[in-house]
């Protein structure tokens, strides 16, 4: 069965140019595609897509459209996967799309959309429940990190890396405790030393376990 898609872009030369790219995939069918928020929720509704494919910025606002839209998904449609195509290499966007979680979704760079070889596995890695951050905002967010060549990542324990891995596919800590066979409090203070090794102790609760995420997921990939 085919990966099936709704396209959103307010512009309609990008739009049905990344449409006829996709529809040369022959695991890939766009089922609609749309120009606007309200647009793209309906279309959601009425196709029953594999996968999201919009632009962050959308009317009616032509603010961060893209991620709002996947966040009412989150709660409408949480089997179907977002993947946003940005100009913006800010971390923050990035942040703000997956802080209450990473499964299913991807933030990728317009630039990506040259590359369809590239396109097309972020595409099927959200649709599998899978996270994809373009790689030159995880440089920008690492850099933020880093301050030595060595990872920060190389100072947790292998029990630290087991629920670093579960938090990146997007599991709370009562799933967390329960996939590795620990209580809760137990899983809470291993992630609170998590965000103590890699230098997150004092950012908000939910950007430190999304940033967390994002450095394990540059490493990884």
């Amino acid at each position: 069965m085919p990966i099936r898609l709704v396209l959103a872009d307010d512009h309609y030369l990008v739009r049905e140019g990344v449409r006829r790219l996709l529809e040369m995939e022959p695991e890939l069918e766009v089922a609609a595609v749309c120009g606007d928020l309200a647009s793209l929720l309906a279309a959601v509704d009425a196709e029953r897509p594999d996968v999201v494919l919009t632009d962050i910025r959308m009317p009616p606002g032509d603010a961060d459209e893209g991620i709002q839209a996947a966040e009412q998904l989150r709660e409408t449609h949480p089997d179907v996967g977002v993947v946003v195509l940005s100009q913006y290499t800010n971390p923050g966007y990035a942040l703000a799309l997956l802080e209450r979680g990473s499964a299913r979704r991807a933030y990728l760079l317009k630039e990506r959309v040259e590359d369809l070889e590239q396109l097309v596995a972020a595409i099927r890695a959200v649709a599998e429940g899978g996270s994809v951050i373009d790689p030159k905002v995880v440089d920008v967010l690492v850099a933020e990190r880093a301050r030595s060549k060595e990872s920060p990542l190389n100072d947790l324990t292998p029990r630290e890396r087991d629920v670093l891995r579960e938090m990146a596919e997007g599991k709370n800590n009562a799933a967390i405790a329960e996939g590795l066979v620990l209580s809760e409090r137990s899983v809470e203070k291993v992630i609170h030393s998590i965000f103590l090794k890699l230098g997150l102790a004092w950012e908000t609760a939910v950007h430190k376990r999304v940033k967390a995420v994002i450095l394990y997921l540059a490493e990884a990939g």
